[in-house]
């Protein structure tokens, strides 16, 4: 097939808007909204909704469970808000929205940015330097990776160092690799598969407070691709549905696919969610397979031509899909410990998983299956947290219940898919978690335990869960205990044959998404009854009558559509990034502080907007030390090795690169820090060219010459890149 052929095959092209590009679709979920609807239950129809009606209008009590995530162990909501309140530091002018044909990261006045490590950049000191024409699967998996999504920042004592963590998600090969070597199946399918996974990068500075470089050799570097070998744990563990040829015990898979978002545990582990891993193979016309979006269509990606295991019709293949789809656990401080699948926590399209830890120790997870029409979930464990236990708490996702949200409104009669805001003035209800797995024995009827974990998509279909509009990261607040949930957009919800508009998602044809606020009755993570109020209906006030802000004058607010992410910062404020911002928005993909309490709910302030085609992921907010992180995801999508639509983030036309500098964009983690202070701030650099310390006393504590500059890049993107990418062609 020539290249010209190739990139015609776009089953999105003509039916995206504004920024999502069909070739995002494409390689990052696989056509998902062009194929056969997934979800054909008849789950939550509104006729269905409308006889459930209630009439609930109680007050949300807190109680005093204890609210604990992302390593803030212990602290009871009040000690959680009185630590870091009034001293965040992290005061902003909001910036305007960015056209999306601007190539650049645009931060507020009084901020710099850079990137602290980049695709490709050499993570070893044996690593091969980066060189995009002329590159090698073996080069690829000592390098970091592609994509970038879930990202966290996980400090030593001290502050001065730590580790750099994040996933990556897909690869798009248009951009990655020139034309002559993109029919080069071999050579692009084995660097795709050696780009995918994780990175695990060490990372240092100068003063805390300083930005961060990362550390070419560091003791704690490591790459996770397709080929990592990864444990199977929880009750699906060796079952029938996951042996394969390679592995007839069904307890040990290569790899890890289409990593999204995912989550830092208490105990310092880092969780991942396998999403959109249907379209790396080849299946069969069967209910399983068809319920998780694989068909017998050969993947445009091919790999099943380089490793037979993607060919799930092959003989004794047939259960390799099965073996993805989970959420991964993985020790960022040891290189050499084996990650683990929690079968647990159940197989869908997880876009990541959060943990929240009981009054009584009690541990648990939500997850979103990010797909339309999909559900939410929770897992509650067996077993309890054990404070200063770390072995111990490496197994607390390994055995557990499991449950699948239904959300009912009070004013359903109310709800007529216009988004407008009904009489009692908010969009709320109630909801249950409904049983999927309880005491290691299955709830739903005719399917047995693995069946239920295996197929978990099946299983809500069955017990009658709500479909969601595409429930992306679930958070809980670290201050209150409060979830919050990004529903991004569902432009097929109310069509023909489709599930009708809910309260819990009240917009036909919702292309902007919205934000949804829950409470554990009681404020107990292992209540099986909840409350719920949307807290943001996104959108742009000047142009959607149905944006709505839980009260906040809408001509304050900065416009928002399609949260994907989110994350918190010391004073409970909410922070969302966003993906896909549609044509009635017209902007950049960007970072939003949202306030929650008092007459601040629902103030949307933009921080940071994203260069043009990119996504925004991964946010990690450090407000007491003024800085903020964000993974940049597919920057320039639309373009081509050849004609780049994005330079980020080196900002170098071809006849002007550097050492290390390259004109093609590429992924990168880029920190954002303030400059409003006395002196300008301070890179490593060559002062970390010596030997390191304990275990990195042989290593080379720089990242190299050719690393990221150390100085902030604020003004780098010129006019001539700019106009370089805003006049590339498209790729299609």
């Amino acid at each position: 097939m020539t290249e010209t052929a190739k990139r015609t095959l776009l089953p999105m092209l003509g039916h995206t808007r504004g920024k999502r590009s069909p070739v995002t679709c494409q390689l990052k979920c696989g056509d998902a909204c062009a194929g056969p609807e997934c979800n054909s239950s008849p789950n939550g129809y509104f006729r269905d909704i409308a006889s459930a009606a209630l009439t609930r209008r109680s007050a949300l009590g807190l109680g005093a469970a204890a609210a604990v995530t992302v390593g803030v162990v212990g602290a009871t909501p009040e000690a959680a808000l009185a630590h870091g309140r009034g001293h965040s530091g992290l005061s902003f002018t909001p910036i305007a929205p960015v056209p999306n044909t601007v190539d650049d990261l645009t931060v507020p006045e009084g901020f710099d940015w850079s990137p602290i490590i980049r695709w490709g950049d050499p993570l070893f000191t044996d690593s091969a330097e980066f060189d995009p024409r002329h590159q090698t699967a073996e080069a690829q998996s000592g390098q970091f990776g592609y994509n970038c999504d879930y990202l966290d920042i996980l400090q030593d004592r001290g502050g001065r160092t730590g580790v750099l963590v994040n996933n990556h998600e897909y690869t798009n090969e248009d951009l990655m690799f020139p034309a002559e070597q993109r029919e080069d199946v071999q050579l692009v399918a084995r660097v795709a598969m050696a780009a995918h996974g994780m990175s695990v990068v060490e990372i240092t500075r100068t003063e805390v407070g300083e930005p961060w470089s990362y550390v070419r050799g560091g003791f704690r570097n490591r790459r996770i691709t397709a080929h990592t070998e990864f444990a199977v744990d929880g009750p699906a563990a060796g079952s029938e549905l996951l042996k394969t040829v390679d592995d007839p015990t069904g307890t040990v898979v290569l790899g890890t696919l289409n990593n999204c978002a995912g989550g830092t545990t208490p105990w310092g582990t880092i969780l991942s969610g396998e999403e959109n891993f249907n379209q790396y193979f080849k299946g069969l016309a069967s209910k399983e397979h068809g319920r998780y979006g694989i068909s017998e269509e050969a993947p445009p990606r091919r790999w099943h031509e380089v490793d037979p295991r993607f060919d799930a019709t092959a003989p004794g293949y047939v259960n390799e899909p099965n073996r993805f789809g989970w959420i991964v656990e993985i020790d960022p401080h040891d290189p050499s410990s084996t990650p683990v699948k929690h079968t647990s926590l159940g197989r869908f399209k997880h876009e990541g998983a959060t943990v929240r830890i009981g009054e009584d120790g009690t541990v648990v997870a939500y997850s979103g299956d990010d797909e339309r029409f999909e559900y939410v979930y929770k897992f509650v464990s067996a077993k309890k947290y054990v404070e200063g236990d770390r072995a111990h708490n490496m197994t607390l996702l390994s055995e557990g219940d499991l449950y699948v949200a239904k959300f009912t409104g009070d004013t359903v009669a109310e709800i007529d898919g216009s988004g407008r805001l009904p009489s009692d003035g908010a969009f709320d209800g109630s909801g249950q978690w409904l049983p999927l797995v309880v005491d290691g024995a299955s709830a739903v009827g005719g399917m047995s335990v693995e069946e239920v974990l295996v197929h978990t998509r099946l299983a809500g279909d069955k017990v009658g869960a709500t479909k969601m509009d595409r429930p992306e990261d679930v958070e809980p607040s670290p201050q209150t205990g409060k979830l919050y949930m990004a529903l991004t957009n569902n432009t097929e919800r109310g069509t023909e044959g489709k599930a009708g508009p809910d309260e819990a998602n009240p917009r036909t044809q919702n292309r902007e998404g919205h934000v949804i606020e829950l409470t554990e009755r009681g404020n107990r993570v292992d209540a099986l009854e909840f409350d719920w109020n949307i807290l943001i209906v996104a959108g742009d006030p000047a142009k959607n009558a149905s944006a709505y802000f839980s009260g906040f004058p809408p001509e304050k607010v900065s416009p928002i559509s399609c949260p994907d992410n989110l994350a918190f910062d010391s004073e409970g404020n909410l922070w969302i990034s966003t993906d896909g911002a549609p044509s009635t928005i017209g902007y950049n993909d960007g970072l939003f502080k949202v306030g929650l309490s008092g007459g601040n709910r629902g103030n949307v302030q933009q921080f940071l907007a994203v260069p043009q085609d990119a996504e925004t992921c991964g946010p990690v907010i450090h407000d007491q030390e003024r800085m903020v992180y964000v993974a940049v995801q597919h920057p320039g999508e639309d373009g081509s090795f050849e004609e780049p639509r994005s330079y980020f983030p080196d900002y170098v036309v071809e006849t002007r690169q550097g050492d290390g500098e390259w004109s093609v964009a590429r992924p990168s983690v880029a920190q954002v820090f303030a400059v409003d202070r006395d002196e300008e701030p301070q890179f490593p650099g060559v002062v970390y060219d010596k030997p390191g310390r304990e275990h990195n006393q042989h290593k080379q504590r720089k990242n190299g010459e050719r690393g990221p500059r150390y100085r902030g890049y604020r003004g780098k993107a010129t006019p001539e890149t700019k106009k370089a990418a805003r006049n590339a062609r498209h790729s299609y």
